[in-house]
């Protein structure tokens, strides 16, 4: 339930989603998450940072820990399944 709990807040699967591929700035990951207000992601990041989802490194970029990677790779079947549910919601071309 605690992984709910924290995936359940707003934007946190979001910045592990956006973190997937290495490293990235605040203010780049800010921009990545829709312009979310600095505070909100200051937040989040340390909601990420106390769970270890999430690390900074010394060039103060934000990247996923293994744990992070873990919450990822758990991830991509709801991805995969979220990609058909769409496609089965989307009109027919007739």
């Amino acid at each position: 339930m605690a992984a709910l709990d924290l995936f359940g807040r707003r934007w946190n699967l979001r910045i592990v989603w956006e973190l997937r591929h290495g490293p990235v700035g605040f203010r780049a990951l800010q921009q990545r998450c829709d312009n979310m207000s600095s505070s909100v992601l200051r937040q989040r990041l340390t909601e990420l940072l106390d769970a270890r989802l999430v690390q900074q490194q010394p060039d103060t970029a934000y990247a996923l820990t293994e744990l992070g990677h873990g919450a990822y790779r758990a991830l991509r079947p709801l991805v995969r399944w979220s990609d058909e549910w769409a496609s089965d919601l989307a009109p027919d071309d007739e």
